[in-house]
């Protein structure tokens, strides 16, 4: 008997299919973030990174065009198994023959390489407004701003962007998840929370006024609790993120770095199913912040994967990652974050879910607890090769990164 099989009759013996699991896992999409492959610098913008986020490091090899982007997603999906989708940013826009536009006159056609490389791989394509980096980004506010001129620059962005994201679905036959995340809010504390807030509201309530298709559009909003130097207050709040998509009927993102480091994401998942019909994640690994670390197969990444697994909502739930990383090979970074959260998906695919619901309703919480721990040692190892064996993709992906880090990002220095 070989290992695979072993460990299906091992898992059979707590009512677990693997052969089922490893078919779910096939049909769960992730959405890659091409930010990580350049630092979140993109195309449109000479402006440093700033709006509360940073990247550290200056490891070699950065993208440093569309081309080399996009050849750098190409190595990374060679690696994964599973069906991926691409994630753009509006900044990752692609000009050509000199010309420019700037976020408030951004169009379909400014995205058209993107469409013609996600096409050519099957790929969906998901969006996200660019509300930081900018010139235009004033005192730290921009839907939010008292300056009108800023304000109204920011509203016609979000506009063009939903127009951009229902492109990409159109071209895609895929939905396309657009996220407005904005890093407004103060370094110290403010002399007013209200009208800041108010002027944020009437702004989504101005880019949600344009006319698009529901089913192919998903708007998602997307809180945080600070930021670097945005420590005192922050405009999008979680509270107000809440009752904003509850009123406008829209999609709730939760990133799992944007809340108090005592708070878990995993715990809110359940809550938001009951009164949401769809839910999005950024996933990451905050390091006491929202610090972006690459994604580990640790217990929080575990947690959301089994909150998402065990409600049946595999397809409620849009699943994308989010970190960025620049002291370490940011192909392997890719690799593994997106691995990671594949490998939580199929570990909470394995658990023995009913009988884990059956012995906390029977209120047998020594079993429930002994039970659960069993589950940490079960061969899940051994399933998981499986898995990337079906795939056809390597276990030991690092000497193919090795391989292109000395034949291409050598050469980019």
């Amino acid at each position: 008997m070989n290992r695979y099989e072993s460990a299906k009759e091992i898992y059979a013996g707590y009512g677990v299919d693997t052969d089922l699991a490893i078919k779910k896992m096939k049909n769960i999409t992730i959405s890659m973030h091409c930010w990580q492959g350049d630092d979140v610098t993109g195309f449109d913008s000479k402006e440093a990174l700033s709006g509360g986020i940073q990247t550290t490091g200056n490891y070699p090899g950065k993208a440093r065009t569309p081309q080399e982007l996009m050849d750098d997603i190409d190595m990374a999906r060679s690696l994964l198994p599973g069906k991926i989708k691409l994630n753009l940013h509006a900044c990752y826009a692609i000009f050509e023959d000199g010309e420019f536009a700037d976020r408030d006159r951004i169009e379909p056609k400014h995205f058209k390489k993107w469409v013609e490389f996600a096409k050519a791989r099957s790929m969906g394509i998901d969006f996200n407004p660019t509300f930081f980096s900018h010139p235009m980004v004033k005192d730290n506010l921009t839907l939010s701003s008292p300056d009108e001129e800023v304000r109204k620059f920011w509203v016609e962005h979000g506009r063009r962007c939903i127009e951009i994201s229902e492109y990409f679905a159109d071209e895609t036959g895929v939905p396309c998840v657009m996220n407005i995340w904005i890093p407004d809010g103060c370094k110290d504390i403010p002399g007013d929370r209200l009208s800041p807030r108010a002027r944020f509201k009437k702004s989504l309530d101005e880019i949600l006024d344009i006319e698009y298709d529901r089913s192919k559009v998903f708007v998602c909003l997307e809180s945080k609790v600070f930021g670097i130097g945005l420590e005192s207050y922050t405009v999008g709040s979680a509270e107000f993120c809440m009752n904003y998509v509850a009123h406008k009927g829209i999609t709730p993102l939760m990133d799992n770095g944007h809340y108090h480091p005592t708070e878990v994401v995993s715990d809110k998942i359940s809550s938001m199913l009951l009164f949401s019909d769809r839910l999005a994640l950024h996933i990451t690994r905050p390091v006491r912040w929202d610090s972006d670390h690459v994604v580990l197969f640790d217990d929080e990444t575990r947690e959301i994967a089994k909150e998402i697994v065990r409600n049946d909502a595999l397809d409620r739930v849009f699943i994308a990652t989010d970190y960025f990383d620049a002291s370490i090979n940011r192909i392997s970074a890719w690799v593994t974050g997106i691995r990671s959260v594949q490998k939580a998906l199929l570990f909470a695919l394995l658990q023995p879910d009913d009988r884990l619901k059956e012995l906390q309703d029977g209120s047998r919480f020594s079993e429930l607890m002994v039970l659960q721990e069993q589950m940490k040692t079960a061969p899940f190892g051994d399933v998981w090769e499986r898995f990337l064996e079906d795939e056809n993709v390597a276990s030991d992906y690092f000497p193919a990164i090795s391989e292109y880090e000395k034949d291409v990002l050598s050469g980019r220095n």
